[in-house]
């Protein structure tokens, strides 16, 4: 996939959970690049019809001109059933899967790192799993966070709902400026030229 020359925005989308309840776990980190990326841009993501927040930007800056225009988006719902909100967000915006970007948690991938792919499996995210269900399709791309595996005995399910640990939080700015980062690479230059950043040793 490159960057392409559709009219239709980048639909960026953040999975996590509602609430303060959960927005310090390692599950809410999309939402987190999510809210990072709005930063970024200034701007706040407002209650939308889809049942998301979101608001619209143009990512970055490439060589002086307007960015790719873009919608930064978090779902109202559970992670379980975010397919419904992201499934009626690219329909008022146009887009189709191609366009979408969904920035999610990854237990496969050791903590820190930031990998993206296209399509293949959920890996056993429900999140994923809801999205692909909604849109007949799994041939999106995902910016996968790396959160590693859980220590010990320790539940998978229990691992991602529970808040970063102090050490993972001092170095969470890091982590979510470099998926930021991902994610205005990808829709600036495509795919590959962020796999080839980012999934190169640094």
């Amino acid at each position: 996939m490159t960057a392409g020359a559709s009219t239709a925005p980048w639909v960026v989308v953040g999975l996590g959970n509602p609430g303060d309840r959960y927005a310090g776990n390692r599950h809410n980190v999309g939402a987190m690049v999510v809210a990072e990326l709005a930063a970024r841009y200034a701007v706040s993501l407002r209650a939308h019809k889809s049942r998301c927040a979101a608001a619209q930007v143009r990512l970055g800056m490439p060589a002086g001109r307007p960015g790719p225009a873009a919608v930064l988006a978090v779902p109202h719902s559970y992670m379980n059933e975010s397919g419904g909100p992201v499934k009626a967000l690219l329909g008022f915006f146009g887009a189709g899967p191609d366009r979408l970007v969904v920035i999610h948690d990854e237990l496969d991938i050791d903590g820190g790192l930031v990998r993206l792919k296209l399509g293949g499996g959920e890996g056993g995210h429900n999140g994923l799993r809801s999205i692909s269900r909604s849109l007949g399709t799994r041939d999106y791309v995902r910016v996968r966070v790396g959160i590693g595996r859980p220590p010990g005995r320790m539940e998978a399910a229990d691992y991602v709902l529970r808040d970063y640990s102090a050490s993972e939080r001092a170095d969470l700015p890091f982590v979510l400026g470099d998926a930021a980062d991902a994610v205005e690479l990808l829709a600036q230059e495509g795919l590959l030229a962020a796999q080839q950043r980012f999934h190169s040793p640094r």
